[in-house]
């Protein structure tokens, strides 16, 4: 993902985190091509801002993990976001 494209002028308060969710493949490992109502909620996301609390263990540019119905869905310059608290990510996803 292109971190230089994504300009964000929130700057998220306390624990809180805004992420940038990952598409998912519309492609089954089979080959199977699937339709939008067909894909589920992205799990993945890319960290884009923190806030000021000192706990937060994730840093911009972080891939994470987190829960299929956590944070709140925001819109931002046309683009979707995931604005929620540092505690709900799961895990940092290393590649």
């Amino acid at each position: 993902m292109d971190m230089k494209n994504t300009t964000v002028n929130v700057i998220p308060l306390g624990a809180r985190v805004l992420i940038r969710p990952l598409e998912q493949e519309n492609r089954t490992a089979s080959g199977i091509i699937l339709p939008e109502t067909a894909k589920e909620k992205p799990q993945t996301g890319l960290v884009v801002a923190i806030g000021d609390d000192e706990s937060i263990k994730v840093k911009e540019g972080d891939k994470v993990l987190f829960p299929k119905y956590s944070g709140t869905e925001v819109k931002l310059n046309g683009v979707d976001y995931l604005l929620m608290d540092s505690n709900d990510i799961l895990a940092r996803l290393v590649e």
